[in-house]
């Protein structure tokens, strides 16, 4: 995947002037040490910040060896005005931790009390406004603060990402889609950029592409990846040059930004104008970490760029489509899996999920527009059953009043046949009806949901907070013993 940032960390170990430095400088070692040994890379400054000077030079330090995200470890109980600082000053994502106690055979000259530095430092980060990442729990021995950092990674790439990221959209909107339609000021406050263009735009820029000396490689990589799939053989080169088409707008219009999403059309106008679907060479795109949303769904490119980021992985978005039918459940679910039929329901596309991600694949047309279309015009759907195994459902979204909002959602794709058309999957996800009715609905939620391929929810929660969303904002599927606020309690 060459669209994902990749995390260069750094870690500086911070002194309280009364407690000895010495005490900072060798947890610290121990922490480094404990987190090489994990596997992990890291930047070990040399300067323990005791003073706003350190700070300075600290950061400094952690810029010049290419830091774009950093631990601030309390090794002793640290100075909260100056550690807070670098947090301010940092321009990456911060992690903040804090020693516990080695023995106690030497609570004298040995103790940190960082346990309680810990208090102040959080106390002072939101007296500046600061968002940084604190772990559930922030104290530890040198190898579980190491353990903590690894957790940090996934959350510090998301961030990096999300700073660094240019969502580029052809068209508006389909109509009565109002549901993928949602204000994009939130985005703007993440740092995200934004290129909004005509599908006239694009519509040239594919005709310029013409004949493209490029197409018959992009079509061999079709052909190899679509094996006993390539059902439309016929349809493959202009969508060869439909990619080539993507990938040379990307290159021409990232601008000064590292990493590009791209939330695009795909009806009504544009199978008849181009003569095809594109939810082949969307799902191709997802799968380079290009992440390519449907129906010019923005938030959807977004939380998309998110699990990839996250799970360094590919993803889908996937519509929350329909119940299963009581027979099919009853049949190969019931008495199975520990679910009931309203934990389970479709997640279902056109055809955009990657070839990696389902079971087996076959090059199609779309079904839905080809009741109102020629067939053939509708043709470049990649179908087939999602592959079985733990899945994250998730979404970053604004309100109609520019609020943020997410969900996260735990659960698996059944091995069940779907029966069915599309991109589809049989996914089962404990307490969906409750999650369905109070976060899904209540939260006016759209349709269009991201998949990441593995439980990713941890991470998920924390970079969500950590961009800005508040905890009771951020929805998930509760258990039964936790009723929703909106939930009747006499049901």
């Amino acid at each position: 995947m060459n669209n994902m940032p990749e995390v260069k960390l750094g870690i500086v170990a911070v002194s309280r002037d009364c407690f000895p430095m010495t005490l900072s400088e060798n947890r610290r070692k121990a922490v480094v040490k404990a987190y090489r040994g994990l596997g992990g890379e890291i930047y070990e400054c040399p300067t323990v910040v005791e003073s706003e000077v350190h700070m300075q030079k600290a950061l400094q330090e952690v810029n010049e060896n290419g830091c774009n995200a950093l631990v601030v470890y309390l090794g002793n109980f640290g100075p909260e005005s100056s550690e807070t600082l670098l947090a301010k000053y940092f321009n990456g994502p911060v992690m903040f931790a804090a020693a516990a106690e080695e023995t106690g055979e030497d609570l004298v000259g040995g103790r940190g009390d960082a346990y309680c530095g810990m208090l102040n430092a959080s106390y002072n980060l939101k007296l500046r406004n600061l968002r940084v990442y604190i772990p559930e729990y922030p104290v530890g021995d040198p190898e579980t603060v190491a353990e903590m950092i690894g957790e940090f990674i996934p959350v510090a790439r998301a961030v990096v990402g999300l700073r660094n990221l240019k969502v580029i959209s052809f068209g508006p909107r389909p109509q009565d889609f109002l549901a993928c339609n949602a204000p994009i000021k939130q985005l703007y406050n993440l740092g995200v950029e934004i290129e909004e263009n005509s599908e006239l735009d694009l519509f040239e820029a594919f005709h310029k592409h013409d004949g493209d000396p490029r197409i018959p490689d992009v079509v061999k990589s079709m052909e190899a990846e679509l094996g006993e799939g390539n059902k439309k053989p016929g349809i493959l080169s202009k969508l060869a040059q439909y990619e080539i088409t993507l990938l040379d707008w990307v290159e021409a219009h990232r601008g000064s930004r590292q990493f590009v999403t791209i939330a695009g059309k795909c009806w009504p106008a544009f199978q008849t104008q181009f003569g095809f679907v594109p939810c082949y060479v969307n799902s191709r795109l997802t799968a380079m970490g290009i992440p390519v949303s449907c129906e010019v769904d923005i938030y959807g490119a977004v939380s998309e760029f998110i699990g990839s980021a996250v799970s360094q992985d590919t993803v889908t978005l996937l519509d929350i489509n329909n119940t299963v039918p009581s027979d099919m459940y009853a049949a190969e679910i019931k008495g199975k899996y520990d679910y009931s039929n309203k934990d389970t329901f479709m997640g279902f596309h056109c055809g955009n999920t990657a070839a990696g991600k389902l079971t087996s694949c076959s090059m199609k047309y779309q079904m839905i527009m080809a009741r109102t279309l020629p067939e053939e015009v509708t043709q470049g759907t990649l179908e087939g059953d999602i592959v079985p195994g733990d899945i994250t459902f998730f979404r970053i979204q604004s309100t109609a009043d520019a609020k943020l909002r997410a969900y996260i959602a735990e659960g698996e794709v059944l091995p069940v046949a779907t029966r069915s058309f599309g991109g589809i999957g049989v996914f089962a996800i404990p307490e969906m009806g409750r999650f369905y009715r109070h976060v899904l609905v209540e939260k006016n939620f759209p349709h269009h949901g991201a998949v990441a391929f593995g439980h990713f929810g941890k991470a998920l929660f924390e970079v969500f907070k950590y961009v800005g969303v508040e905890p009771c904002e951020i929805g998930y599927n509760q258990p039964k013993a936790v009723r929703y606020p909106t939930e009747n309690p006499f049901v």
